[in-house]
């Protein structure tokens, strides 16, 4: 590499990361959802034309890996030599590089000299995309016809207009048409703005602008090998479970195996359980999600593309619940991938970390409740809930907080009562849920909601009822999740971690989140 190009390397970085983060930015100011506008579940990221990522914004790890898959499948379906300049590209199918349906993908290509130079990629988390259940996140699904509508790739927008007989299929498969447009119109214009500022990076930076980025992506590699290089060899084993699959109270495996020689990773997911017949399965392209989070993780102050993958192979097990076959359902794979996480995190904790930490609650709580006013308006809200994180060797967990590849926010209770008949009682730390030890684990949280008219459905997607996050160096695990419907003739309904039910005016659903483990044994009173 010459001189010109190695002083040209930091700027072009923080350009492209500026890139990331403004569509991030545009896509949520724009977003009509208040889960994309108020909770962040959404992201965006700019790809080099054969499909490696380039830039990624600081947002979500649960979309951003996936959409490396995303991109690859279509690039399979669609080879940059046919697109053009205004096109965009749609997608939600698992089974072509997708996550779950609601989450909706579009990619634009990115010219300059007449040429495709970059990708532009969005994904967003939208509120209804048909199926049984109203939020499309059916916890008792066993298909993936039953979640809702399924899109291999397919053109969405020539030359900037949409397609309009796609926008109708789209919108008469879902509740909240409205919202559905909306959000892919937030989606498409953060594509626009990263297609233009990239192609003006490419302008300024000309012949320099493709060398650049493989130095870029070299780098990440390089400061990722030396950071596994740092670590001692070994191999390391973790497993944990999910409190069954929606349809069964079978726990559900999830057991890693980190084989690390040298500079190089492998990681093996081998001895998973086999698919389920509820909705806990998770696509690979959303396991590249966790693997991405925890291989950026070991060199953090290298550039946020994917060289850090290189040094790195995985296991997968076809037919397994990290690796399904259609027609699996996977709406709920957010679970999967909380734990599968805790697994990478825990195994390299064990073995190969400087500082090992307590396991976080490995809890994020998808919540979507919808249903009708007394005078018959339709109403919809998806929102997600935190948990505790693991505590360390020099301090306690954090409470309420997302974690992992979670990092989504809360919905304010101002957004909540404004959209829909449901008043929230009570939003506060779960006192006492944290691993007790000589640090403690993060507390979890509490929401107590109450249905003011009407009647309505609840799609609650917990974890963590049954098992719990563990503790390190003899450190306490975190208190389990729990969740109840009050109803208002006295009774109470308890949930299971996953659960579909309906409520009507002055029911309240209590929600209880698991907390994280401790770390060390507790001091002794003096």
């Amino acid at each position: 590499m010459n001189h010109e190009h190695l002083i040209l390397m930091e700027p072009v970085r923080l350009a492209l990361q500026g890139i990331a983060d403004r569509m991030q930015s545009r896509m949520m100011r724009a977003a009509y959802s208040s889960i994309a506008r108020e909770g962040g579940d959404c992201a965006a990221a700019v790809f080099l034309p054969d499909g490696r990522l380039l830039a990624q914004a600081r947002s979500l790890p649960l979309l951003l890996g996936s959409l490396i898959p995303a991109v690859a499948g279509l690039l399979r379906r669609c080879p940059v030599e046919a697109m053009a300049d205004g096109d965009a590209w749609l997608m939600n199918d698992p089974w072509s590089g997708g996550t779950h349906l609601p989450d909706l993908i579009v990619v634009r290509p990115v010219f300059g000299g007449g040429a495709v130079v970059a990708l532009a990629a969005a994904i967003l988390h939208h509120q209804d995309v048909g199926g049984v259940a109203a939020g499309s996140i059916p916890p008792d699904a066993t298909e993936i016809y039953q979640e809702g509508l399924r899109i291999p790739p397919v053109r969405w927008r020539v030359a900037g207009a949409p397609d309009p007989h796609i926008e109708a299929l789209l919108s008469a498969n879902s509740r909240t048409p409205g919202n559905l447009l909306g959000d892919l119109n937030a989606q498409w214009s953060a594509v626009s703005l990263g297609a233009e500022e990239t192609a003006a990076l490419r302008a300024r930076t000309g012949a320099a602008f493709e060398a650049v980025c493989e130095a870029l992506l070299a780098q990440s590699e390089r400061l990722t090998r030396e950071a596994l290089r740092a670590a001692p060899d070994g191999e390391w084993h973790w497993r944990d479970q999910l409190d069954g699959d929606g349809i069964s109270d079978t726990p559900v495996r999830i057991a890693v195996a980190l084989r690390k020689r040298g500079d190089t990773l492998h990681i093996d997911f081998t001895g998973s359980s086999p698919q389920t017949r509820g909705p806990v399965n998770a696509s690979p392209s959303s396991m590249v999600s966790a693997i991405l989070f925890f291989m950026r993780s070991l060199a953090p102050q290298a550039p946020n593309n994917a060289g850090c993958l290189v040094p790195a192979s995985w296991v997968l097990p076809e037919g397994s619940v990290v690796n399904p076959r259609l027609p699996a359902a996977v709406n709920a794979r957010t679970a999967t991938l909380k734990l599968a996480c805790n697994a990478l995190l825990g195994a390299w904790s064990s073995g190969a970390a400087r500082e090992p930490m307590a396991a976080n609650a490995g809890v994020a709580t998808v919540l979507s409740l919808g249903g009708a006013r007394a005078d018959g308006q339709r109403w919809l809200f998806t929102e997600i809930i935190a948990s505790g994180a693991g505590a360390s060797a020099r301090s306690d967990g954090t409470s309420g907080v997302s974690t992992d590849v979670g990092n989504a926010r809360n919905t304010p209770l101002e957004v909540i009562e404004s959209e829909a008949p449901v008043r929230v009682h009570c939003y506060a730390v779960r006192e006492g849920s944290g691993g007790a030890g000589r640090f403690s684990g993060g507390h979890g949280v509490r929401r107590v909601y109450e249905l003011l008219e009407g009647h309505g459905s609840v799609s609650y997607r917990g974890e963590r009822h049954v098992s719990r996050a563990r503790g390190s160096e003899g450190g306490g695990d975190g208190a389990p999740s729990a969740a109840r419907i009050e109803r208002t003739d006295g009774r109470v309904d308890v949930l299971p971690a996953r659960a579909r039910v309906d409520w009507s005016a002055g029911d309240r659903l209590v929600i209880e989140t698991a907390g994280g483990g401790a770390w060390g044994e507790a001091m002794p009173r003096q």
